[in-house]
């Protein structure tokens, strides 16, 4: 029997990998996704395809949606794909992705005949509640942040081809797992559990309060959605995965203390109208310093406020419930354990999750680094190699594909990894290294420079035409161009060096040293 088929968006991002990972056995999933299926960590499996594509270009997501015609089609498609960022400013991806990119989504798969479209939406999408009362499936998505009012539009796009296809929206409440990997409770927990000066103010009263739910949890919603049979639920109908309630700074606090130290801390409150002002100079700071503060102004207006749920028609009509195990406050004392035991994974994990918020440069840089890396080394190749490369490097034509391959990728290894850790030495020793083999090799100085400074070029061309660079002109120069230019110095002294020393041998008349590199 066929294996029933389905789209997923987003599928490189935190849902869509533990999405996929679930349904791999039961669906042949088509997985879209702007990272590569490798570079993201989301699982390979025969029945999933991948492909490569921004959903904000509408002629490459055509394409592949014409290619998963090809391949027989989709009756469902679940749209993960989202921009969503903490830093309260009016970027542009918030349009282009979250409205663009979903009218493309939707406009594909009409043409395409799917007959289910799967919406996640967010309880962020919401004003809060007032005091007292709760959010539930009923409550109008009039938030005011630009993620709310895009998600507004999303639900309501949707909504304009109901006679194309039926429609489910899912809200979701904050989403994480055993590694955290929810950027603002990372952020808490990185502070509450240091030495920071800071590490045991709460603002206000600690009551700001929103609900959690684990990934799994989400998960498990999702697959009953995708299992209920055609009419089970009306169209366009809304459902909210979330557990009922909200969760608070102060119990959040309160819980990982003693989880880290054996017995809870006791915080300091600081008065709600101290807050926003704190917040605008620590702001003001940032942006003298270049080092932005995770909390923003915009925040200083949730505090004490709480994001309570009235989730019980979901749990109704999918006979689901998050499992207690999971429940966020129990689950701390496996998210302390990880961060305890394995801190560079704790860390890897949760600054990716960050996106570009609060990232240092040059680890934004990095990221783009890696995202376009095969673009990059097949430009840098063609440059070597292609029509004008035996004028300008005829020394690199005696090399095979292979080799060239391989040198690339370690030359571009060491770049990134110079960029990630703002540390040349690795990066310099090679070029060192290089410059001896390529001597004995035959190559010239200028040849081997060229090289190096056709890669700084390419690089340059590649990385800033994805968005993510927009304003990072001055990194590239900083931190690929600059320690390019040392690898130059570095070729050139090793060729004056080796230069010299054969010269005195053929003065001297001594048989010329090995010079092999072994």
């Amino acid at each position: 029997m066929a294996l029933p088929a389905l789209i997923v968006t987003g599928a490189s991002g935190f849902v869509g990998r533990h999405l996929l990972e679930s349904l791999a056995e039961d669906y042949r999933i088509f997985g879209i996704a702007r990272r590569s299926q490798l570079r993201c960590g989301a699982p390979v499996h025969p029945n999933i395809t991948w492909f490569q594509v921004d959903i904000g270009e509408r002629e490459p997501l055509g394409e592949v949606f014409r290619m998963i015609r090809l391949l027989g089609g989709a009756g469902t498609l679940v749209h993960l794909a989202a921009h969503y960022d903490f830093t309260g400013e009016e970027h542009r991806e918030y349009q282009r992705t979250n409205v663009e990119g979903l009218r493309n989504t939707l406009d594909f798969s009409r043409e395409l005949g799917v007959r289910r479209f799967v919406f996640s939406s967010s309880v962020a999408a919401c004003r809060l509640p007032a005091p007292g009362s709760a959010l539930n499936e009923d409550s109008p998505p009039d938030g005011e942040h630009i993620y709310a009012r895009t998600k507004a539009v999303g639900e309501a796009m949707v909504k304009e081809y109901a006679e194309s296809f039926t429609s489910t929206i899912v809200r979701f409440a904050a989403l994480f797992s055993d590694w955290c990997e929810y950027p603002p409770l990372f952020m808490f927990l990185s502070t509450w559990l240091s030495p920071a000066w800071n590490r045991s103010i709460l603002g206000g009263r600690g009551d700001s309060a929103i609900p959690y739910l684990h990934v799994k949890d989400v998960v498990a919603a999702l697959r009953l959605v995708l299992e209920k049979a055609p009419g089970d639920l009306a169209p366009g109908e809304v459902l909210i995965a979330s557990p009922d309630g909200s969760t608070s700074h102060r119990e959040l606090f309160e819980e990982a203390t003693r989880d880290f130290e054996g017995e809870p801390r006791r915080p300091i409150l600081m008065p709600r109208p101290l807050c926003g002002p704190g917040m605008w100079a620590r702001a003001l700071l940032g942006r003298f310093t270049g080092d932005m503060p995770f909390e923003r102004p915009w925040m200083a207006s949730y505090i004490d406020r709480r994001m309570t749920i009235d989730a019980s028609r979901t749990r109704a009509r999918l006979a689901w419930a998050p499992r207690p195990r999971l429940e966020l406050l129990r689950r701390l004392p496996f998210l302390i354990e990880n961060l305890k035991t394995d801190p560079l994974e704790w860390n890897q994990r949760n600054r990716a999750a960050m996106k570009e918020v609060h990232f240092p440069s040059n680890l934004r840089l990095h990221r783009l680094l890696e995202r376009h890396e095969d673009e990059v080394i097949s430009a840098y190749h063609g440059h070597l190699v292609g029509p004008h490369g035996p004028i300008r490097f005829a020394n690199y034509q005696r090399i095979n594909e292979a080799e060239h391959d391989w040198n690339h990728r370690v030359v571009f290894g060491h770049l990134k990894n110079a960029v990630r850790t703002r540390d040349k030495v690795v990066l310099l020793s090679y070029c060192r290294q290089l410059a001896a083999r390529r001597f004995n090799q035959g190559f010239e100085a200028d040849e081997l420079c060229g090289a190096l400074l056709v890669l700084n070029l390419v690089i340059h061309r590649v990385v800033r035409r994805d968005p993510e660079a927009r304003g990072m002109r001055q990194e590239l120069l900083d931190y690929v161009t600059g320690p390019l230019r040392l690898g130059c110095d570095e070729i050139q002294e090793v060729f004056d060096e080796l230069t010299a020393a054969q010269s005195r041998q053929e003065r001297s008349g001594a048989p010329p040293a090995d010079g092999r590199d072994g």
